[in-house]
C-alpha cells in the first residue's frame, strides 16, 4: 500500500491542483480503473453543465425556441446512454464505464433533470426549490463518487454496494454545494448566475439585482452578511451529518476508499473554514484556497492513510 501511495502522489498534478475538481482530486487515491471511471462520468456531466451555464452566462435572454432546443439536446445525451454508441468513442467509453461499474442510470437522469430546470428558470423561489434542484446538480455527481468508492470488487468483477449511496452522499453533497455557492458568489454573479434562493434574500431585504451590485463593488452590506450567515448555518448542519455518514463507513471500506471520502470532505472544509459571515470578504480572491493550501490539505489526508497502515 505504501508503494501505491507513492505512485498516487507522483500522479497528482500539484502544480495545477487548484484547476482540478475536488471529486477527481479525491478519486486519485483510488486504483486507476475506478479513477478513470470517475473521470469519464464527471467529464460527461461537466459537458452538460457547461452547455447550460455558458449559455446562461450570456446577457441576452434565452428564447423559447432555443430553450426547447437545448432541452432536447440534454435529453438526447441522456437517452444515448441506453443505445449503441456508434462511432462516438467517448460515448462508447462512458456506456462501457456505466455497465462495468454498474452505475445507476437514475443518477444521470436526476442530473439531467436539474440541468433542464436550470434552462427554464432563473434561480430559485425558495430554499426548498434549491434543495430539490441539488438532488440532480450536486447529489447525483456525489452519488456516482460514493458508488464507485463503495463498490466491492471480487475477481475483477464489481458488485453493487449493500447500502443506499444517495442517502450517504446527500449530506456531503449539500455541504459542498452550499460552500461552493458562497465561494463562487462573485464569479457567478459577474457571469449572470445566481444560486441564492429568493425567499432567503427577501427575508433579509435583498433581491437578485442587489447581489450583482454587491459582487461588482466588493462591498458587503449587513443584509448580505445575514444571508451568508443563514447559508453558513445550513452548511454547518450538513457538515455534521456528513461526519456521521463517514463514521458509519469506517471499517467497511479499504483504507484508500475510506480516506477518499475524508479527502473530498476536507477539500470543501478548507473553503468552509475561510468563510466568516460577519467579518469576512466574499470575493473570489478571499475565498478560493491557494495551490499550496490545497496541496497541504491533500498531503495531510494522504499522511493519515500512511499512519493508518503502519
Amino acid at each position: 500500500m505504501k508503494s501505491e501511495l507513492d505512485h498516487i502522489i507522483q500522479n497528482i498534478d500539484f502544480e495545477n491542483i487548484d484547476k482540478h475538481p475536488n471529486i477527481l482530486i479525491a478519486a486519485r487515491i483510488w486504483d486507476d480503473r475506478r479513477y478513470n471511471a470517475a473521470r469519464v462520468c464527471y467529464k460527461f456531466m461537466r459537458m452538460i453543465d457547461d452547455l447550460v451555464d455558458d449559455r446562461k452566462a450570456k446577457e441576452e435572454a434565452i428564447s423559447c425556441l432555443e430553450r426547447e432546443s437545448m432541452t432536447e439536446e440534454v435529453n438526447a445525451w441522456i437517452q444515448c446512454l441506453m443505445k449503441a454508441p456508434g462511432d462516438d468513442l467517448f460515448l462508447g467509453e462512458l456506456i462501457e464505464t456505466i455497465n462495468t461499474f454498474k452505475i445507476p442510470l437514475e443518477l444521470f437522469y436526476n442530473f439531467a433533470s436539474s440541468m433542464i430546470y436550470d434552462l427554464h428558470h432563473d434561480g430559485f423561489n425558495t430554499f426548498e426549490d434549491f434543495l430539490s434542484y441539488s438532488e440532480g446538480a450536486s447529489v447525483a455527481p456525489a452519488s456516482v463518487f460514493v458508488h464507485l468508492c463503495c463498490l466491492e470488487e471480487v475477481n475483477g468483477e464489481y458488485h453493487d454496494p449493500g447500502f443506499d449511496v444517495i442517502s450517504i452522499a446527500r449530506p456531503c453533497a449539500l455541504f459542498s454545494y452550499i460552500v461552493h455557492i458562497i465561494r463562487d458568489f462573485q464569479e457567478d454573479q459577474l457571469s449572470h448566475l445566481n444560486y441564492f434562493a429568493l425567499d432567503i434574500l427577501e427575508k433579509h431585504g435583498l433581491n437578485p439585482s442587489d447581489l450583482k451590485e454587491i459582487a461588482r463593488s466588493g462591498e458587503t452590506p449587513s443584509s448580505f452578511r445575514n444571508v451568508i450567515a443563514e447559508y453558513y448555518d445550513y452548511a454547518l448542519e450538513y457538515e455534521q451529518q456528513t461526519m456521521l455518514e463517514i463514521v458509519k463507513l469506517s471499517g467497511e471500506l479499504e483504507n484508500r476508499y475510506f480516506f477518499s471520502l475524508q479527502m473530498i470532505y476536507q477539500l470543501y472544509k478548507l473553503v468552509f473554514d475561510r468563510i466568516d459571515p460577519y467579518n469576512g470578504d466574499f470575493t473570489t480572491a478571499a475565498l478560493k484556497p491557494t495551490m499550496p493550501e490545497i496541496r497541504k490539505r491533500v498531503m495531510d489526508v494522504i499522511n493519515e492513510v500512511v499512519v493508518s497502515i503502519e
